[in-house]
């Protein structure tokens, strides 16, 4: 079986995961995992697809016949079964330009890695400002603990709040 990730991007519209998943399937194909969004009058997403190697190039095909979506193939690893420990983040604070990086930044200095990150802005109208929110995923190293990782995004700023999701 070979493991698939398809970035896709084009104009949104009603039935495009439909059509997407159907030509996956008529091709023999296995929609394994997905991370998919509305943006901007666009739909954006990847899309992890397991398929026997006898009906790789078929599904190719198929997708790159689907009108309107730009799709790209990347053949994809098989997951590790030895996988480190992953904490869901939830972190919250005020919304400003270079926060995503700030995070980001602080993760990879801890030696840690996002593996799945959400983010949105959201209206605040009692604060002023708008929020920022967001979803991560982490991965950590060997042998370090989850409240370092907290304690470091927390000192970012002070308006920084850190949930672990169970």
């Amino acid at each position: 079986m070979q493991q698939l990730v398809l970035t896709i991007l084009g104009k949104d519209r009603t039935g495009l995961v439909e059509d997407l998943s159907s030509v996956i399937l008529e091709h023999h194909g296995n929609w394994l995992a997905s991370n998919l969004s509305h943006l901007a009058g666009k739909f954006a997403g990847i899309v992890q697809v397991e398929v026997a190697e006898e009906h790789l190039s078929e599904l190719q095909k198929a997708l790159d016949s689907i009108n309107h979506l730009e799709i790209r193939v990347e053949t994809g690893e098989i997951s590790q079964a030895d996988t480190p420990e992953q904490i869901n983040l939830v972190i919250t604070g005020n919304d400003r330009p270079g926060i995503v990086q700030e995070l980001a930044s602080v993760i990879r200095h801890k030696g840690a890695n996002i593996t799945h990150l959400t983010s949105k802005q959201q209206s605040a109208p009692n604060w002023g400002v708008p929020l920022f929110s967001a979803m991560a995923t982490v991965s950590l190293p060997v042998g370090m603990s989850k409240d370092a990782v907290i304690e470091a995004l927390e000192s970012i700023t002070p308006d920084v709040i850190v949930d672990v999701e169970e």
